[in-house]
C-alpha cells in the first residue's frame, strides 16, 4: 500500500489541499525553516544533528494516517501529543490527520508535513509504518528538523534498512506482549475453540503481531485450560490496509461478520478501527455468545463494554516526551527504540509503552489467569522460543533456541498452526 503514495503531486497542490481541509491545529505561524540544497541535505542529515531548540516553547508536528478520533491507532498518537503538551511547559502540537491516499489523494505525508513546518514545527512525528518512505525523504530534505518515524527501522544499526540520519529516531512499543495477552484472553473465553484475527495489510509488523496473538492463545489454551493445541483454530483474514477504504480494501465489518457467522466466537482486531467490537456487540444483541478485542487505544472497549475481553494498547506519550526534551536540551541522539511494558505496572501512563486493560466481559476465572500470565511474562516467560516452525513447516526456531530481535521484527511468515496468508499475492 505504501506504493500508493508514489502518485504525489507538486508541493503547491499539497499546500492548497491542506488549506482547504483545515485539519491541522493553528497556532500563530512562524517562518518555515531554511533548508540546504537536496544533495547537501542528505550528507548533512547523516553527519550533523539539528541544533538545540529553544527551551521556552516547542512546537511539534504530528502526521496521522487516520482520523485523530478513530478510537484506535491515530487517536492513541493524538492523546500522546496532548500528554506532551501537559508534561513539557510551552510544548504545542500542530497536526494533520487522514494522511492517506483515500482522504488526501495526490499528496504524501512528507508534503503534508511541510505545512506543519510553516506553523513552526521543530520536530515532526510520522506516526505510521505506512509513512516510512515519506519520513525518509523528509529527513533527507530537512536535516535541521528532528524526525520521529514510528514502527519503522531506518536508524536501527542492526536492521535491514539502516541509514544514518542524525535527525531521526525510530520509536515502537513491544506490542508483541500486549498481543500475547489478547490471545490469552481469547483462548480463555472462546467456547467454540475458534478465534478470528482481523488483519490489516501484510508486512513484517503485522505478521509478528498476529503471530504473537497466536502464541499467547496457544500458551493459555494448553497451560491453563489443559486443552489440545490441535483443537484450537486460529484464522487471520487481511483487509488490505489499516482501516476500511471502500473500493480498495475488504470491508472489515463484513470480515468480522463472516467470522461470527462461521463459528468463530472471538474476533481480535489488528486494524486501526473498532469493527471487531462493534460487530460483536451487534451479534451479542441478537443473542449470540460472542466477544471482541480491539487494539491500539486505551479506551477502545468503550465501543462495546459488555462483549469486550480487553484491549492491548500503545502509550506513546512517555517516549515522545523523552525525545522532545532531548531536542530541547541539545542531547538528541539518533536511535531506534523498541520499548517493553513497565512490568511493575503495565498500565502506568507515565512509564509503560504498552499496556493491557482487562474487559468487563472477562470471566472471573479468565481474569485471574490473565493476571497470572502477565506475571509470567514479567518474570521472563518468552514465547518466542523453539521449537517453532513457520507456516510452511520450515524450522523457524530449533528446540530451546530463543529468537533474536531481528528474527522477531522481520518474521517472514505466520507460524505453523495459523490459517491465513503469509505474503501478499
Amino acid at each position: 500500500m505504501r506504493n500508493l503514495y508514489k502518485l504525489a503531486m507538486l508541493m503547491m497542490v499539497a499546500v492548497i489541499a491542506l488549506s482547504a481541509c483545515g485539519t491541522a491545529a493553528t497556532p500563530a505561524p512562524t517562518a518555515a525553516p531554511t533548508t540546504a540544497a537536496a544533495t547537501e541535505a542528505a550528507t548533512a542529515a547523516a553527519t550533523e544533528a539539528p541544533t538545540a531548540a529553544a527551551a521556552s516553547g516547542f512546537t511539534f508536528g504530528l502526521v496521522m494516517v487516520g482520523p485523530y478520533n478513530d478510537h484506535g491507532w491515530s487517536e492513541a498518537h493524538y492523546v500522546a501529543g496532548q500528554y506532551v503538551e501537559k508534561n513539557i511547559p510551552g510544548a504545542q502540537m500542530v497536526y494533520v490527520d487522514k494522511a492517506n491516499t483515500s482522504d488526501r489523494p495526490g499528496t504524501t505525508p512528507a508534503q503534508l508535513a511541510e505545512d506543519l513546518l510553516s506553523k513552526g514545527a521543530k520536530l515532526i512525528i510520522f506516526s505510521s509504518d505506512d509513512m516510512k518512505d515519506s519520513a525518509t525523504a523528509f529527513a533527507k530534505a530537512h536535516p535541521d528538523i528532528y524526525v520521529i518515524s514510528d514502527s519503522t527501522d531506518q536508524v536501527w544499526k542492526d536492521g535491514k534498512a539502516y541509514t544514518p540520519f542524525a535527525n531521526m529516531t525510530n520509536i515502537m512499543g513491544r506490542m508483541e506482549y500486549g498481543k500475547m495477552m489478547a490471545g490469552c484472553a481469547a483462548a480463555l473465553s472462546t467456547k467454540t475453540g475458534q478465534i478470528g484475527y482481523l488483519g490489516p495489510l501484510i508486512n513484517d509488523e503485522t505478521r509478528r503481531l498476529a503471530s504473537s496473538v497466536y502464541l499467547g492463545a496457544k500458551y493459555c489454551w494448553t497451560n491453563y485450560l489443559k486443552k489440545d493445541p490441535a483443537a484450537l483454530k486460529f484464522k487471520v483474514t487481511w483487509i488490505g490496509f489499516w482501516f476500511n477504504i471502500p473500493g480498495v480494501t475488504s470491508d472489515p465489518t463484513q470480515v468480522a461478520d463472516d467470522f461470527f457467522n462461521t463459528g468463530y466466537d472471538v474476533v481480535i482486531s489488528g486494524i486501526d478501527t473498532t469493527e471487531a467490537v462493534t460487530e460483536a456487540k451487534k451479534y451479542a444483541g441478537e443473542g449470540k455468545k460472542v466477544w471482541g478485542i480491539p487494539y491500539d487505544y486505551v479506551n477502545a472497549c468503550e465501543e462495546g463494554k459488555d462483549i469486550c475481553l480487553g484491549v492491548p494498547y500503545f502509550n506513546w506519550g512517555p517516549a515522545y516526551v523523552a525525545a522532545i526534551k532531548s531536542a530541547q536540551a541539545g542531547t538528541w541522539q539518533s536511535h531506534w527504540e523498541w520499548n517493553a511494558p513497565d512490568w511493575k505496572n503495565i498500565n502506568n501512563a507515565d512509564t509503560s509503552a504498552v499496556g493491557f486493560v482487562k474487559g468487563a466481559a472477562l470471566s472471573a476465572d479468565a481474569a485471574t489467569n490473565i493476571d497470572k500470565f502477565i506475571a509470567e511474562l514479567a518474570g521472563g516467560l518468552n514465547l518466542w522460543k523453539g521449537p517453532l516452525n513457520l507456516q510452511d513447516k520450515t524450522v523457524y526456531l530449533k528446540d530451546g533456541e530463543t529468537a533474536t530481535d531481528l528474527q522477531v521484527w522481520y518474521l517472514p511468515q505466520l507460524l505453523e498452526g495459523m490459517e491465513g496468508q503469509s505474503v501478499s499475492k
